[in-house]
């Protein structure tokens, strides 16, 4: 039966049955760190012998791949209930379990947007020396379906802080080590698999809006929690082990929200108004009759009292007339185009920029 969203809560129990009692199409994100299903067959051990603090967890231990099979179908099957039709899943695996968690993802219906390979820059050796070393992870990033056209994804954001370069599908980040390892009284990691807080915020901001609510299937120790409260977006937490869920809670309870101007969401070109060419000539900002050139000034045109551009016989759009000059089938007018202002080249894209300020202060 379906209960009510527990909105910034953890969850208690097993996480298929927890599912099922969330009310259908309700989230905004999931983000599930699933059992990788190592199937280590003893201690792992280093050349010197001494122990490695691998994943030898129940929770990680199934009786074949069948068996992980259904359990992957059952859980994903629930996440894609809870979805809103704009949400969005990241799921993360290594090779042990990826392969067999995307073929689940397809076959549920799910369109797949991105596989994101998390670059480890700390990873731990192979300590046998008998493979590569294991430096990666795999994340899916999907759709609820084929035909999902509004989900958030804030790509002038992500560029923007990747040094004006397109955000790439490799994200090189460290492992989760220092204070942000959970660590119990003796020392001891709280969690095998703890994942740094850097790697889910590339998520949620990639990929989320704040207020938004972030799912996250498998909580363990609490990180999807941390960060979603950091970044002023809401939360709900499934999780099974009673020691992690008492960890989580101190630790998100610990958490202090950043200012809301340092999370709110980049403005993005896709939602803001349509602007023509015309209304940067009736207002002022650029003149009939003022000549516009490119960046090396190599092509010029005029400026007509209609918002058309010329350039000898041929008038059109800034657009087609951007083309036409260059020999191009098409042209974005609005970066390729600029005009003098103050002895500079100002993009005639910055002027729409102003020009869309000044009727936002009006409005």
């Amino acid at each position: 039966m379906e209960q009510p969203l527990p909105i910034d809560q953890i969850v208690l129990g097993d996480c298929v049955e927890s599912l099922r009692r969330l009310p259908s199409e309700s989230v905004d994100l999931i983000f599930a760190d699933p059992p990788y299903n190592l199937q280590l067959e003893g201690a792992l051990t280093r050349p010197d012998n001494s122990l490695v603090d691998a994943v030898d967890d129940d929770w990680d231990r199934f009786a074949s791949f069948a068996e992980y099979d259904d359990f992957t179908r059952a859980w994903l099957a629930e996440c894609r209930r809870v979805m809103k039709k704009t949400a969005t899943l990241f799921v993360i695996g290594s090779y042990h379990n990826i392969f067999r968690v995307g073929t689940a993802v397809q076959d549920l219906g799910f369109w797949i947007l991105n596989d994101i390979v998390w670059r480890k820059a700390n990873p731990m050796p192979n300590f046998r020396g008998r493979r590569f070393t294991n430096a990666h992870e795999t994340l899916i990033w999907a759709a609820r379906g084929m035909d999902a056209r509004n989900y958030t994804f804030h790509y002038e954001a992500l560029k923007a802080g990747n040094e004006d370069t397109q955000m790439r599908s490799d994200w090189f980040l460290p492992l989760c080590t220092g204070e942000e390892r959970l660590k119990d009284a003796a020392g001891r990691k709280v969690h095998p698999t703890q994942k740094p807080e850097a790697l889910i915020a590339r998520a949620l901001i990639a990929a989320t809006n704040p207020g938004d609510v972030v799912l996250d299937p498998f909580f363990g120790t609490g990180t999807t929690g941390a960060v979603a409260k950091k970044l002023g977006r809401r939360f709900v937490g499934l999780e099974r082990d009673p020691a992690y869920a008492d960890a989580a809670r101190a630790r998100i309870a610990a958490v202090e929200p950043l200012d809301p101007r340092a999370v709110s969401a980049a403005p993005s070109r896709r939602t803001e108004p349509r602007i023509p060419f015309l209304s940067l000539v009736e207002s002022g900002l650029i003149a009939a009759g003022e000549t516009l050139v490119d960046a090396h000034e190599k092509h010029c045109a005029t400026v007509r009292a209609d918002g058309t551009l010329v350039v000898g016989p041929a008038v059109g759009s800034i657009h087609k007339v951007g083309a036409l000059v260059q020999g191009h089938p098409s042209c974005n007018g609005w970066t390729f185009w600029h005009v003098l202002r103050d002895g500079s080249l100002v993009s005639i894209d910055e002027l729409r920029g102003d020009y869309r300020a000044r009727h936002s202060m009006a409005a």
